[in-house]
């Protein structure tokens, strides 16, 4: 009979991709930690590498702003593994991780609005700002839910899919179509998540 314990149900890309990392990033974690790395500096120098990106989207070099995506993403990773390798018991990190994220969508979405104003692209512009709020409102519905005691990771569009069509619609130009996606997949996502709020709670009081 075999042994080998079966890969757990995940509810997101996100779950799978660090279950499937986390040798590498623990490993990573504990090395950077015994050379004296921070896990916030980490986290900040992703988000000055984002800001960054946004920046060269501004002026509509979409390739480069998503080959300098890429070379920060890791840094999004690594800041936990670090804190994890410190056994960091405080809740400051996650907190300041969370905020510093909503700034980097924040950065690369005002880059692309920006771009598209100044070439009279007001749909390109709405489509930024639609796809900022979807981003940021994906977030909020997760963290409202953690306030009521419910752990809430489920929807369409987590922040690694929100991640991968960002990167591709960068580095191949197609930046109106992705902007579609994201903004659908965002909101689809709020509504989901919402729903599924409404449905625990639903649950919760009939057991009382």
């Amino acid at each position: 009979m075999s042994t080998e314990k079966p890969a757990p149900r995940f509810n997101t890309l996100s779950d799978r991709a660090r279950y499937y990392t986390s040798g590498l990033t623990s490993r990573l974690g504990h090395a950077l930690w015994h050379m004296g790395i921070h896990p916030d500096w980490l986290t900040a120098a992703g988000l000055a590498i984002v800001a960054l990106a946004g920046l060269v989207a501004s002026q509509g070099h979409f390739f480069w702003a998503g080959i300098i995506v890429i070379l920060g993403s890791p840094l999004d990773a690594l800041d936990g593994a670090v804190a994890r390798a410190m056994q960091r018991k405080g809740r400051f990190g996650a907190f300041f991780d969370s905020t510093l994220d909503r700034y980097a969508d924040g950065f690369l979405f005002m880059g692309l609005a920006y771009y598209f104003s100044e070439h009279g692209n007001q749909t390109g512009v709405l489509l930024s700002i639609l796809a900022l709020l979807g981003s940021v409102m994906v977030s909020y519905t997760r963290a409202r839910a953690e306030g009521l005691d419910l752990d809430c990771k489920i929807g369409l569009f987590t922040r690694m899919e929100r991640i991968a069509v960002l990167l591709i619609m960068l580095l191949t130009g197609w930046v109106i179509p992705g902007l579609w996606i994201m903004v659908i997949g965002t909101h689809v996502t709020v509504l989901q998540r919402m729903v599924y709020v409404y449905q625990q709670l639903k649950e919760r009081e009939s057991a009382l």
